[in-house]
């Protein structure tokens, strides 16, 4: 381990043909960030050289292929892919499968000890479906190689913060995955990280699923009689100040976002597109209920613009400074 005591960030480059690896390379140029932690890409350095060229950007010359060897920031070559197997843009199996490679690493790593958290750049769920690895993202794969059952996905910024039930799972399926528990642990969770984060109790808002929040049981399959509202009842019995749940779509106005620390949101769309919106630039992917720290960017590959030096590092560069924070409190 390095004499600084600095937190060690592992920062997984993701798929190789969308935006991952020149982002990478922009937040290792980043003094701003190198004061903070020692940032250490998990990655293929070939390909950040390929892009470096690509795209005009600095190169890191600080390769190792003995993570236990670094001492500073830099990259850790896991020679996952080679430049002739993948074209930038391109789904692939080979990105889908180099992505995944990437992660477990970075997972062991931090499992053992060797690094503080992870920070994860977006990988593609179709190359990794090719790949034959099914996992609908990094969420789930966290979840299963930590072997838990009790996490969630949350979204989080200086003015919007959203964490949410169910995730990566098609609208005809949430309704059923809405249990009692299962909300009620995300409020837990929810609650407990945003303490932790605001070095108080923070105070939560509940959305409920259909129409008018189900309107008194005149639309839906009364989800908010059934399960909501009872979650939400249990945990004001435990002591959390949460109130809802209230119609998604007026949710989010901004006097009730200016009085509110976190958004419980039923599903993925319904808190991602308010976040979005509001917060693209600057939010943070965080997975809660994890035995480590994991944050990431709030965006996908972006193969539309990748290798073309337009992508956007400030929600990496969060994500990493997240981390470090979480790493030392």
């Amino acid at each position: 381990m390095p004499e600084s005591n600095l937190p060690r960030i592992a920062i997984t480059m993701g798929d190789p043909a969308g935006v991952g690896p020149e982002i990478c390379l922009r937040l290792l140029n980043d003094k701003n960030i190198s004061e903070q932690c020692l940032p250490i890409v998990f990655g293929d350095a070939q390909i950040l050289k390929r892009a470096a060229d690509h795209c005009q950007l600095p190169f890191c010359d600080n390769i190792h292929t003995n993570l236990k060897t670094m001492q500073n920031a830099g990259i850790y070559d896991l020679k996952a892919i080679n430049n002739k197997d993948f074209e930038p843009t391109q789904i692939s199996a080979h990105t889908g499968r180099a992505a995944y490679t990437y992660l477990n690493a970075a997972i062991d790593a931090a499992q053992n000890g060797q690094v503080a958290a992870i920070a994860t750049a977006p990988l593609n769920k179709l190359a990794l479906n090719q790949a034959g690895i099914q996992f609908p993202g990094h969420t789930e794969i966290l979840a299963d190689r930590c072997g838990t059952d009790d996490y969630c996905m949350m979204l989080t910024s200086d003015n919007l913060t959203c964490s949410f039930v169910t995730a990566h799972v098609g609208y005809a399926e949430v309704p059923a995955l809405l249990t009692q528990q299962r909300i009620l642990d995300n409020i837990k969770l929810t609650h407990h990280t945003m303490q932790r984060l605001r070095g108080r109790a923070p105070k939560l808002v509940i959305c409920g699923l259909n129409p008018h929040a189900g309107e008194q049981g005149l639309f839906g399959n009364q989800e908010e009689e059934r399960a909501i509202i009872p979650a939400t009842q249990a945990a004001r019995e435990l002591g959390i100040d949460i109130e809802g749940p209230f119609p998604p779509d007026t949710v989010f106005l901004k006097w009730r976002r200016e009085q509110t620390d976190a958004f419980i949101c039923m599903y993925h769309d319904q808190g991602h597109i308010p976040f979005k919106a509001l917060a693209f630039e600057e939010g943070v992917n965080i997975t809660l209920g994890l035995p480590i720290i994991r944050t990431s960017v709030d965006h996908g590959t972006a193969l539309d613009i990748a290798w073309q030096s337009k992508a956007d590092v400030t929600s990496l560069c969060e994500a990493v400074r997240l981390a470090a924070r979480l790493a030392g409190s």
